[in-house]
């Protein structure tokens, strides 16, 4: 091993135990995933520093771009704030997870424990035909049966990602005419929500809309900023109206002017 493959190796075998850890450990879904992904490229790099190119670039490319996009695609359809029952639905799954977990970490253990190395001869003679007829005869031919055990298990988990994506409808769906026939029901912004700032001192986004008759609204804020709780405070951007006889007209004095007050 030359010195730079060792430097190398000393700097990515850290980064994927903490990205191992930060999977393990991680509270939030995406964080999970983002770990992984720093395993899975982690991993590229070490492969083709091996001189196992193709490996390498599969595991970039395939594992750390479609699959971890396929993970992120399932964590926004589940959602992350989606909370697990803890009612078991089936009696004695917990005591069947543990004892199906021990079976496979004592065939993990004798697996391990039985396997025997043989005299290194060098890659340049176990991949004499090619890198990629080498691999296609390694997954094909001796390991056959774990590829296919692989991808069984790939194929259950996609499954399973559908059905906990998957809730059932209890309303019937609303199309456009449905939609707009609510609202005008509902006599309510039927010209649409304000916008924020309008007829208010600032024209920032955080600026709650005066309606005509000078009292402000939240709704016209973003959703964002109300849940974040930066909405500016609504007595402060109040219009000021006149009364001049049976008409109300708001005071145009407080509109904030471009070159007088500036842009938020």
């Amino acid at each position: 091993m030359s010195g730079g493959e060792a430097t190398l190796f000393w700097v990515i075998a850290p980064a994927m135990v903490l990205g191992a850890l930060g999977l393990l450990f991680a509270h939030k879904a995406v964080h999970a995933a983002m770990s992984m992904a720093l395993v899975m490229v982690a991993m590229g790099v070490v492969y083709i520093a091996q001189q196992a190119e193709f490996v390498g670039v599969i595991q970039i490319f395939v594992y750390s771009g479609a699959v971890m996009m396929l993970f992120l695609f399932v964590v926004m359809l589940v959602g992350v704030d989606a909370s697990d029952s803890l009612v078991e639905t089936l009696k004695g799954q917990r005591l069947w997870a543990y004892l199906l977990a021990a079976a496979f970490v004592v065939t993990a253990m004798a697996g391990v424990a039985s396997v025997t190395f043989r005299e290194p001869v060098g890659l340049a003679a176990v991949q004499e035909e090619g890198t990629v007829t080498a691999l296609a005869r390694e997954i094909f031919e001796r390991q056959v049966f774990g590829f296919e055990i692989l991808a069984t298990l790939l194929v259950i988990s996609v499954m399973g990602a559908m059905v906990l994506a998957h809730h059932e409808r209890l309303l019937p769906l609303m199309n456009q005419r449905a939609t707009s026939t609510a609202t005008v029901r509902s006599m309510k912004w039927l010209a649409g929500k304000p916008n924020p700032g309008v007829y208010a001192r600032h024209n920032a986004a955080d600026t709650p809309a005066l309606l005509p008759d000078g009292t402000p609204t939240e709704e016209s804020v973003p959703r964002v900023l109300v849940a974040r709780g930066q909405v500016a405070s609504v007595t402060q951007y109040a219009a000021v109206t006149q009364t001049s006889g049976e008409d109300n007209v708001p005071n145009t004095d407080l509109v904030a002017a471009p070159e007088e007050e500036g842009q938020s």
